[in-house]
C-alpha cells in the first residue's frame, strides 16, 4: 500500500555538488548545491538563485567549478551550505581546505574534492520556470586516488548524496548492476 506524503525535494538522491569561484578581490567562494545535474554530455545546469554570492562571481568572472562532494570532507560540503558568502566572505578559509587554479578557467580547484568539472558559463536564466547557471565543461580533473587505469572508480571517490526527506548525506560506493546489460534478461 502506498501513503501520500507531504512535496519536498523528493528526488532522491540528490548530489553534493560544491561550486567555486573567484571573488573580486581573488579570494574564494565555495556553496553547496544540491540542485544540479548534466545538461548534456558537455553542459552542467545548477538551480540556483541570483542572490546567491556563486552566482554573482560566475556571472563576473564567466567561470566556476563543481566538485563532488566525498565522505571524507562531509563538515566541510554542510558548512558551505550553511554560511553565505555574502556574508561572510572568509568562508573558504575557514574551512581549512586549499585550492590551485584552474589552467582552463577563471576559477579554482578544490583540492581535496576527488573529481572536479571545469566550467565556462554560457548563461544565465531565471523566469518561473528556468533554471538558473548553465555552464560548458572545458575539463575534467580527478584525484589519482579515486582512478582506475584511465577510469574513475567509484567506489573509491565515497561521493555523499543528500537526503531531503531526513536532511543526511549518505556515502554512494556499492556497484549493484550492470548498466545496459542487466535488463536484458527482460528482454524476449
Amino acid at each position: 500500500m502506498r501513503k501520500n506524503i507531504k512535496n519536498t525535494e523528493t528526488i532522491f538522491p540528490m548530489p553534493v555538488l560544491m561550486i567555486a569561484t573567484y571573488n573580486e578581490d581573488g579570494s574564494v567562494d565555495v556553496m553547496n548545491a544540491a540542485w544540479g545535474t548534466m545538461l548534456s554530455r558537455n553542459q552542467v545546469i545548477l538551480n540556483l538563485t541570483e542572490t546567491h554570492k556563486t552566482v554573482k562571481n560566475i556571472k563576473e568572472r564567466r567561470a566556476f567549478t563543481v566538485s563532488i562532494a566525498d565522505s571524507n570532507h562531509v563538515v566541510e560540503a554542510d558548512y558551505f551550505g550553511m554560511v553565505s558568502g555574502n556574508n561572510t566572505p572568509n568562508k573558504f578559509e575557514n574551512s581549512g581546505l586549499t585550492t590551485t587554479k584552474s589552467e582552463n578557467v577563471d576559477a579554482p580547484i578544490i583540492n581535496e574534492f576527488p573529481i572536479s568539472f571545469e566550467c565556462e558559463f554560457i548563461e544565465y536564466q531565471d523566469g518561473e520556470y528556468s533554471c538558473g547557471v548553465i555552464g560548458k565543461i572545458v575539463n575534467v580533473t580527478a584525484d589519482e586516488n579515486v582512478m582506475n587505469g584511465d577510469n574513475v572508480d567509484i567506489s573509491k571517490v565515497n561521493a555523499i548524496a543528500f537526503d531531503p526527506y531526513t536532511h543526511g548525506y549518505y556515502k554512494v560506493t556499492e556497484r549493484v548492476g550492470e548498466a545496459f546489460k542487466d535488463g536484458l534478461q527482460l528482454k524476449k
